[in-house]
């Protein structure tokens, strides 16, 4: 789900920061606050995920992307959604190393690179899933139905995943 909601992000939502009124350096710069946010704290939270355990952050991670997408197209003001970016950021960077340690935690040292290749195959896939499900959804029912719906996906893939992860949750 980390790559669908990249699809969103990067695919739909300059689209609809632009259909809001934003100027182009506007949209830049809610398009930067994502990866700038997300980049930055995944150092600390790859390595908070050793001690407080993988579950705990895939889980958060995830409700947080969720809330952070809804949030954006159920607010109408830049400052709003320089923050929901932030949010997206934040929740990105507590799932995004985490799911690789957790595949590493479940997986044999001697099957471990191919499982990643298998893992990483999926994720990035996530990628055309979430820009073709969204465009079509805003096709249809416009801008904010689309990121909404990708919003609840995301959602509940946290819900999944407190049922179903298993292993370091701590």
């Amino acid at each position: 789900m980390k790559n669908l909601n990249d699809g969103v992000a990067w695919g739909i939502f300059p689209l609809y920061f632009a259909s809001q009124g934003l100027a182009l350096d506007q949209i830049a710069i809610l398009a930067a606050v994502y990866p700038l946010v997300w980049g930055g704290l995944q150092l600390a939270t790859g390595w908070a995920s050793d001690i407080l355990g993988r579950k705990p952050l895939i889980v958060a991670g995830m409700v947080l992307q969720g809330v952070a997408i809804s949030l954006t197209a159920g607010a109408g003001s830049y400052g709003v959604w320089l923050g929901s970016m932030a949010l997206l950021g934040f929740g990105t960077a507590l799932v995004y190393p985490t799911l690789l340690a957790a595949v590493g935690d479940a997986v044999p040292a001697t099957d471990r690179a191919s499982f990643l290749g298998v893992y990483r195959f999926w994720r990035h896939a996530g990628f055309i899933v979430g820009a073709v499900l969204a465009g079509a959804v805003a096709d249809l029912f416009g801008f904010k139905p689309a990121i909404q719906l990708i919003a609840a996906i995301t959602v509940g893939s946290g819900l999944l995943a407190l049922l179903t992860v298993r292993g370091r949750d701590r």
